[in-house]
C-alpha cells in the first residue's frame, strides 16, 4: 500500500496505457488500480487482461475501479468501490472471501462502516483538490489521523498528492499514498514512481 498508482488514460500519448503502467511498475509502485470510465466493455476487458498479466509478472496487487464484472472476467485481484457504488457487503458476497476490496471513505463513520462491511483497505481523501475527481471535498489531517487510529485495515491517502506536498501526511498514520497524475502525467513515469516511493518511505519514517 506504500505507493498505490491509479491509472488515467488522459495522459496517454506516445505510449499506451499498458506501456505507461509497466514503466510505473519498473519504478516501484506497490499496488495498482485500473480506472477506465469511457472505454467500451470489450476494449476495457482486453486492457484489463493485458495489465493483469503485467501485474502478475511484477507481483503487484491489481484491482479494477467500480466494475465488478470486468474484475471477475479479467481475474483481477479485486475491486475498488466508492460511496455511491454497490455496498461493500454485496461486493464481498459476489467476489467471495479471497478478493481484495477497497473502499473510498471521507470520514470516520464511512471508514468504520466499510471495515465492518468487509473492506480490505480504505482510500481516504481528497487531501488536496484534484482535477481527476470532481465534487470531492477535502479531508482534514485531523480526520485522516482519526480514521487511521479507528480502523485496523490499511489506509491510503488520495487526492492531489505530489512528492513536494505529501509532508502534510506526516504523523497521520497512513500506510501510503494513492496517486494519479503524479505518476501518469510525468514525462519520465519510471523516475517519478521511484522518487515518490522514496518520498513516501521518508514521510512514514518521520
Amino acid at each position: 500500500m506504500t505507493l498505490y498508482a491509479v491509472t488515467d488514460a488522459a495522459w496517454t500519448g506516445e505510449k499506451t496505457l499498458t506501456e505507461q503502467t509497466e514503466e510505473a511498475m519498473k519504478g516501484g509502485i506497490t499496488f495498482l488500480q485500473l480506472r477506465e470510465k469511457h472505454l467500451p466493455e470489450a476494449e476495457f476487458l482486453k486492457e484489463a487482461i493485458e495489465i493483469r498479466d503485467l501485474a502478475r509478472k511484477y507481483q503487484i496487487p491489481f484491482v479494477i475501479n467500480d466494475n465488478i464484472e470486468i474484475a471477475q472476467k479479467a481475474e483481477a485481484d479485486g475491486v475498488h468501490v466508492g460511496q455511491d457504488d454497490m455496498p461493500v457487503e454485496e461486493v464481498r458476497q459476489i467476489l467471495g472471501p479471497d478478493k481484495i476490496i477497497g473502499v473510498s471513505a471521507h470520514n470516520v463513520e464511512e471508514a468504520v462502516r466499510a471495515e465492518q462491511g468487509g473492506a480490505d483497505y480504505l482510500g481516504v481523501g481528497a487531501v488536496y483538490p484534484t482535477s481527476t475527481k470532481e465534487n470531492t471535498s477535502a479531508v482534514s489531517m485531523e480526520e485522516m489521523k482519526k480514521i487511521c487510529q479507528t480502523v485496523s485495515i490499511p489506509v491510503v491517502a488520495i487526492g492531489g498528492i505530489k512528492k513536494d506536498n505529501m509532508n502534510v501526511l506526516t504523523g497521520t498514520g497512513v500506510d501510503g499514498i494513492a496517486v494519479v497524475s503524479a505518476i501518469f502525467a510525468a514525462k519520465d513515469i519510471r523516475k517519478a514512481a521511484r522518487e515518490l516511493l522514496e518520498a513516501v518511505k521518508e514521510m512514514k519514517a518521520e
